[in-house]
C-alpha cells in the first residue's frame, strides 16, 4: 500500500495518473506538490516528476497509451532512414477520440483496426514499455505511403532494410499481402536488388 503521492510517483517511474488517486489527502498533496514546482501537468489527468529524465516517446506514451508509434518514428527508430522529424507519428484505432497537449507534437495516424493491429511490439525505454510497429511492418508502411512520403525516402527505407541482418523477408511478404501492396512491394524489392 502506497502512503504518499510521491511513492506513488516512484513506483510509476516519475508519472501519476490522477485515476490512481484515492482520498483527498492525496488530491492535497498533488495540489501541494503542483504549487511547489515538483510536478507538471503533462495534459489533463497525467503529472509528470519535474525532476525525472525521461525518452519523450515515453511521455507520448503515456498521454496516448493506445498508441503506436509507425512511419517516421519508427523509420528512425530502426535507423531505417535519416530523416528526423519534429513530431511523433503515433498510429490510433480509427474512430478514438484524443486531445493532446501542446507539448510534445504529436502527429496522430487514424487506421483501421486491419491496419492498426497487425505488427504491434512492445520496446522497453527507460524501463518503461512503449508500443512501435515491428520492423517488417514499418517498411510495409514506407511502401503503403510512398505517395504521401515520397519516393525519395520510400527507397531509403527499402535500401536499409535489406541491408540489414536481422530482416525477415518471410514476414515481408506475409504483411505485404495482408496490407494488399504484395505487388508493388516485389517491384520495389526487385529494383533494389
Amino acid at each position: 500500500m502506497k502512503t504518499s503521492i510521491k511513492e506513488e510517483f516512484n513506483a510509476n517511474h516519475g508519472f501519476l495518473n490522477t485515476r490512481d488517486i484515492r482520498s483527498r489527502n492525496e488530491w492535497r498533496e498533488l495540489r501541494k506538490l503542483q504549487d511547489d514546482n515538483t510536478i507538471v501537468k503533462v495534459k489533463k489527468g497525467l503529472y509528470r516528476l519535474n525532476d525525472v529524465e525521461c525518452d519523450q516517446k515515453v511521455e507520448v506514451a503515456k498521454i496516448i497509451p493506445d498508441g503506436v508509434f509507425c512511419l517516421f518514428t519508427s523509420w528512425q527508430y530502426y535507423n531505417l532512414s535519416v530523416y528526423n522529424p519534429f513530431e511523433f507519428y503515433v498510429a490510433v484505432r480509427k474512430k478514438q477520440k484524443l486531445i493532446l497537449p501542446a507539448y510534445p507534437p504529436v502527429k496522430l495516424c487514424y487506421w483501421i483496426d486491419k491496419f492498426y493491429l497487425l505488427g504491434i511490439i512492445e520496446i522497453n525505454i527507460d524501463n518503461q514499455f512503449v508500443k512501435i510497429y515491428d520492423l517488417e511492418k514499418s517498411v510495409c508502411d514506407a511502401v503503403r505511403f510512398r505517395n504521401k512520403v515520397g519516393i525519395d525516402i520510400t527507397s531509403e527505407i527499402l535500401k536499409n532494410y535489406l541491408k540489414r541482418k536481422d530482416k525477415n523477408l518471410s514476414l515481408l511478404w506475409q504483411y505485404s499481402r495482408l496490407l494488399r501492396i504484395e505487388k508493388v512491394m516485389r517491384e520495389a524489392v526487385t529494383l533494389m536488388l
